[in-house]
């Protein structure tokens, strides 16, 4: 049985698609880059910031680590002003409190960014806990982000739904030997989301109330 979701932030339970790609074309601007296409940029979504600017501009080291400092000093300026919740996340947040269902963040995204995006929103009373890319773990799709919280949440990976947008969420997810759930309308399509065999899929975020793992959570 379910106890707790352990959720993806971008793509998944805010739309932040075009701040990231409004921030990353600032950043290649102000580096007298080229700038990528939108879909290259919207593709690299999931992984740590550092690593998809480097992807992205061919980047050496030393720039990769200029490009994220610009990032982050735009971040602000570009990106927040982009943001919006899904339609139905804090509805669908509410009803799976009120089910006892405890939740998680587990994000690439660096806390102070994620804080500032989730605070105004009323976001973080939701989430007993949370995993970001300030942590020092080994990024997605790697296991270690979810490891860390099944052990602080004292989860066994049976009890704790993996849920994301995009093929790094799901294989993180399966590779920590957790139950794993796709949402079709973050960054990654369908089609490619399905070829990685999550347990469930849905098309919007209510529908994972529809999972009938969850529904007796609260009886326990």
């Amino acid at each position: 049985m379910i106890k707790a979701i352990l959720f993806d932030f971008d793509g998944t339970l805010a739309n932040t698609t075009q701040g990231i790609i409004k921030t990353m074309a600032a950043t290649f601007t102000r580096m007298s880059l080229p700038i990528p296409s939108a879909e290259d940029m919207a593709a690299t979504i999931g992984l740590p910031l550092k690593t998809s600017l480097q992807t992205l501009g061919h980047l050496n080291e030393e720039d990769a680590e200029k490009a994220t400092a610009i990032y982050r000093e735009l971040f602000p300026v570009f990106e927040v002003e982009n943001v919006t919740l899904f339609p139905d996340t804090l509805s669908t947040l509410e009803a799976l409190r009120e089910k006892g269902l405890r939740m998680a963040v587990v994000t690439s995204r660096d806390t102070p960014s994620l804080h500032l995006i989730m605070s105004p929103r009323g976001m973080l009373p939701f989430f007993e806990a949370k995993v970001t890319g300030s942590d020092g773990l080994l990024a997605k799709p790697a296991p270690d982000m979810v490891l860390s919280l099944l052990s602080s949440m004292s989860l066994r990976p049976e009890e704790a739904l993996v849920v994301g947008d995009t093929t790094y969420d799901i294989i993180m997810g399966q590779r920590a030997n957790c139950p794993t759930c796709a949402v079709t309308y973050g960054n990654h399509s369908c089609e490619i989301l399905s070829q990685h065999n999550p347990t469930y899929i849905i098309h919007s975020l209510h529908d994972i109330l529809k999972v009938g793992e969850l529904a007796s959570a609260h009886t326990e």
